[in-house]
């Protein structure tokens, strides 16, 4: 079964996903709660370097294959929704329901992408 999210448009997902997150905790405020500020840092970088890394259009190095950059978009997925219990800022609305947001995209990004890896002779992202 195909799905509705092809490889060139994952890369607008992960690279409208990095800077939202990173700058989620003052736009939406939760800054004060320092573990959510920092796993924002740290999940947004990581969509960074795998997708850098990716083996796409998109990469700038590309060894990782697209399959594993979805296995790992749908694992920060899954982390971002568990982490307000597991790192205790479940009761801050502000971050908890941002995580769950960050989450549904994460997941929803890994899971319905199309993974197809790229072919040897890429075609340009844009046309």
């Amino acid at each position: 079964m195909s799905k509705p999210i092809s490889r060139c448009q994952h890369a607008f997902t992960d690279y409208s996903y990095i800077p939202l997150v990173a700058s989620a905790p003052k736009l939406v405020g939760f800054t004060e709660e320092k573990t959510a500020t920092t796993l924002c840092y740290v999940l947004s970088s990581s969509v960074l370097l795998s997708s850098l890394f990716t083996r796409a259009e998109w990469g700038v190095v590309r060894v990782l294959p697209f399959k594993a950059h979805l296995a790992f978009d749908a694992l920060g997925g899954a982390t971002a929704l568990a982490a307000p219990w597991l790192f205790g800022f479940a009761k801050n609305w502000k971050a908890r329901n941002t995580f769950i947001a960050i989450g549904v995209f994460g997941l929803l990004a890994g899971l319905l992408s199309e993974p197809e890896e790229m072919p040897t002779h890429p075609k340009p992202l844009l046309k």
